[in-house]
């Protein structure tokens, strides 16, 4: 099986063909998107090897090259889309939920705690300021924000499949702007529902209404899958529809309309009892034979005034046993608040029922469901819990992390055969013990690229360190420096020919541009250097400059990083069949931590008496080939304030094996020891 998919392909995008088009500054249809590679980093397989049953599911057109099971992909998810598109999936898709960063100034940065007792600080999971990658980066102009939005909903509509859904997650502050573009992109038939989710009872906004919702909009065509779902029924609804006491039982119940508007012929339209509905224009709900069976059962209310028309007898409690049927505003779903044990410190993590709602209603089990902002996980988690297949992806390190660590806890519960209980089972009617799918996960690395950070907020750092004025109107360059326009190559490769032409190609579309140009980039491949000695040849105007942001001499310097480092000792002890492989990790040592807690701590310089504090887990491979890491042992604490063990045993592997031990620190940062076995 490949690990990785070598060559590099472009991938054609459809044209919007919907009405309205919403129009904003840089607005560029998508008509082609170059398709990169994508690097096998790790495997899980919760079995063990042993046959577990699984939720039936047509594997029968998944790309080949790819496990049968659960992906997780880490890249900017335009590109990740662009390698599903070009590799099998498109038109597989028939789910897509999305949380996409609402461009609303809010603050992103996840929060983290060391390991340990109770009382042990907290501090910032990732803060721009110091250029590191944050969970999302909400700090773009409005028309960066839309084309950003644009070009990754042209892409989910060829991934989703014919009869597929899409649901976009969003707030006040652009849900009108989404809308329409939505519009533009699936067609305004394809709109089903404006789904309101009430997340809060009350919230205090100065000067105006309190905010207490969120917007999820809902599109798919018309033979999409639907499977209704039921809520609780409220007090208040109870208490002022079901007023009516059954003599005999005490049973309370509502009385229903047994008409409706319209002439019929046949059973509905004939007359029943002396009563005929048609001399009033109307017809009955159900034949007359059904209205008979319902009479013998004394399920019909006969009113005490002479002339009134019989009414159909609802029973509360079968009303509470069934349910309601779940309409567009949602104020049953309560949000993830501090006491929860879903909370992961993220501050626009969503809680699994609202999620295991919209999979429910728009998915069944084996089908594919997708999630491109996964942020902490939860589509995941609820699809694998659900039975279905899942795809996910986020450009930050440390969701795929999360994801990744509850993805395994939850595989290794099905895979014991326990029950998995639905989180949105109000009123005990869902189906909670789904089987999965499947009991195993790879994640990939897309584009390849090893420095773990997120464009958008490093060009802002990058243009605070290079004193670049930003042009918020330009679609294209930055900013200007010193004369000299600015073009920042996106940090997740190297720079490229490909770059520079696309420089080249849009100061041709300027013919009256005479400035010269400074492209930023984080590294560049050696024909990089050898086009732009070519191009600046004999050129009086628009001379490109490279500014290299790690190494360049007057301006470089800006990205610097101290890594994780650890010391593990792993020896084989016995001989024969008693032999086991004994690893020991030693010591840990997390430069960002502490520099994180000497900044917050001010003067004082932090101490950490015990390097488990600064762990969160620690992964082992005891047969590592040097590519893929395939999880064996997985140290998870399930508490905060539990530590890794730091000392483990395992069946011995033959002499000449290389052992691994992946540590992940509380910041997400990441190192993988080796060591040979004897």
């Amino acid at each position: 099986m490949n690990e990785s998919i070598k060559k590099s392909k472009d991938v054609t995008v459809a044209k919007a063909k919907g009405r309205p088009m919403l129009t904003w500054v840089g607005k560029k249809p998508l008509s082609r998107v170059r398709s990169y590679p994508a690097q096998a980093i790790e495997r899980f397989d919760a079995t063990g090897g042993q046959p577990v049953a699984l939720q039936e599911a047509d594997w029968s057109d998944w790309p080949k090259d790819l496990p049968k099971g659960g992906l997780l992909y880490h890249g900017d998810n335009k590109d990740v889309l662009a390698h599903l598109l070009a590799n099998g999936f498109r038109g597989k898709v028939k789910l897509i939920y999305i949380d996409p960063p609402f461009d609303s100034g809010a603050d992103y940065v996840r929060k983290v705690q060391l390991r340990g007792a109770k009382g042990t600080v907290k501090i910032d999971g990732e803060d721009y300021t110091l250029g590191e990658q944050v969970q999302y980066s909400d700090i773009w102009a409005n028309d960066n924000y839309l084309q950003f939005m644009y070009e990754r909903l042209l892409m989910l509509k060829m991934l989703l499949a014919p009869d597929g859904a899409i649901y976009l997650h969003c707030d006040p502050s652009r849900n009108s702007y989404l809308r329409l573009v939505l519009d533009e992109v699936f067609g305004a038939d394809s709109f089903v529902n404006e789904i309101i989710w009430q997340r809060l009872s009350a919230h205090n906004d100065s000067g105006r209404f309190g905010i207490i919702h969120d917007t999820i909009y809902y599109y798919g065509a018309p033979d999409r899958v639907w499977n209704p779902q039921r809520t609780e029924l409220r007090e208040t609804y109870l208490e002022q529809f079901f007023d009516q006491t059954e003599e005999g039982t005490g049973r309370r119940y509502a009385r229903s309309d047994l008409t409706a508007r319209g002439l019929r012929k046949g059973e509905t339209g004939k007359s029943w009892r002396g009563i005929q509905p048609a001399e009033k224009g109307n017809h009955w709900k159900v034949g007359v034979s059904q209205l008979e069976q319902w009479e013998v059962e004394g399920r019909i209310h006969w009113p005490k005034s002479e002339g009134g028309m019989p009414r159909l007898k609802r029973y509360m409690d079968e009303a509470i046993e069934q349910g309601g049927t779940a309409q567009d505003i949602w104020s049953d779903i309560k949000p993830i608040h501090n006491q929860s044990q879903e909370l992961l410190g993220y501050p626009t993590q969503k809680p699994e029922a609202l999620i295991d709602r919209v999979i429910s209603a728009s998915s069944n089990p084996g089908d594919i469901v997708f999630d491109c902002f996964l942020g902490s996980g939860t589509t995941a988690v609820s699809a694998q819990r659900l039975g279905r297949r899942w795809i996910g992806c986020d450009i930050n390190k440390g969701a795929i992390q999360t994801t990744a660590k509850r993805i395994q806890d939850l595989m290794k519960t099905q895979a014991a055969d326990a029950c998995v209980p639905q989180q949105g089972d109000l009123i005990g009617i869902a189906q909670t013990c789904q089987k999965p799918s499947q009991l195993g996960f790879a994640t990939y690395r897309v584009n390849d690229y090893d420095l773990q950070i997120q464009h958008n907020e490093v060009v802002e750092l990058a243009c605070q360190h290079l004193g670049v004025t930003r042009t918020r109107t330009d679609s294209f360059f930055e900013g200007t420096q010193g004369g000299r326009l600015v073009k920042i190559v996106p940090f997740n490769h190297p720079l490229t020919p490909l770059d520079l032409e696309a420089v080249r190609n849009e100061l041709k579309t300027r013919p009256t541009e005479e400035r010269d140009v400074m492209v930023v980039c984080l590294g560049w491949q050696h024909d990089a250097r050898a086009w732009v000695e070519t191009y600046n040849r004999n050129r009086p105007v628009n001379k490109l400059h490279v500014v290299e942001l790690r190494t360049d001499r007057k301006l470089g310097g800006i990205i610097k990083h101290e890594p994780l480092t650890a010391q593990v000792n792993a020896e084989r002890m016995g001989d024969g069949a008693s032999a086991k492989l004994v690893v020991e990790v030693q010591d840990v040592v997390s430069p960002t931590i502490m520099q994180r807690l000497n900044l917050e701590q001010g003067v004082f310089r932090a101490q950490i008496t015990d390097w488990r504090a600064v762990v969160d887990c620690i992964l082992i491979d005891p047969q590592y080939d040097g590519q893929v890491f395939n999880v064996a042992l997985a140290d998870v604490p399930e508490r905060k304030q539990d530590l890794v063990n730091g000392r483990y045993e395992m069946p011995a592997q033959p002499a000449g094996s290389t052992v691994a031990v992946k540590i992940i620190d509380m910041l997400g940062e990441e190192v993988i020891v080796t060591k040979a076995i004897d």
